[in-house]
């Protein structure tokens, strides 16, 4: 699924479009609804990959499979991984303990935005907002995005700077975007 070159920006529209256009057009409105009923939600989908094992074991150790499976709208920026493993040895398995559940909710609800936001979304709001957007997270804290060598860059609140390297995996509850890096509330 996680292809391991950037998206440029061009790239993303047109995916997004391309997507867009191929569900309006083949699927009749009024199955939109009965699909989006037989679509995994954000965690059967993580589940599915082979390469969110480990974002799946951190929801499962802060308590939220079951918020993540609900209705939502969620957009979630899920590292992979790859991704975990750049931590600093022993970050994840410290984070997973029991009396770590506090600070491992606000690193996961740092990773989710309320709402749909499709790649489409976010590049609009970075060219509306002179090349940058701050994007508000579930946990209360901001991500930057920006568009720099032709790729989406995520900025965290620790100065952590990922990359976006999948789009709009759409699930029955929200949109998913795969990141190479996992990001850091402060």
């Amino acid at each position: 699924m996680p292809s391991s070159k950037k998206l440029t920006a061009a790239a993303i529209i047109a995916v997004a479009t391309m997507s867009v256009f191929a569900v309006s057009t083949s699927v009749p409105a009024a199955a939109h609804s009965d699909m989006a009923k037989s679509q995994p939600n954000i965690v059967e989908t993580a589940q599915s990959t082979g390469v969110h094992n480990t974002l799946i074991a951190a929801v499962q150790a802060a308590g939220l499979v079951d918020v993540l499976s609900s209705p939502g709208p969620f957009t979630i920026f899920a590292p992979t991984d790859v991704a975990f493993a750049k931590l600093p040895e022993g970050t994840f398995e410290t984070l997973v303990k029991p009396e770590n559940q506090g600070a491992l909710t606000s690193i996961l609800t740092y990773h989710a935005v309320a709402g749909n936001v499709t790649s489409a979304d976010l590049i609009a709001l970075i060219h509306e907002n002179g090349g940058k957007a701050t994007i508000p997270t579930v946990a209360g804290g901001t991500l930057t995005a920006r568009i720099d060598g032709g790729a989406v860059i995520i900025t965290d609140a620790a100065g952590r700077k990922s990359a976006v390297t999948q789009v709009d995996v759409q699930t029955a509850n929200g949109v998913i975007h795969i990141t190479d890096g996992v990001f850091l509330p402060g």
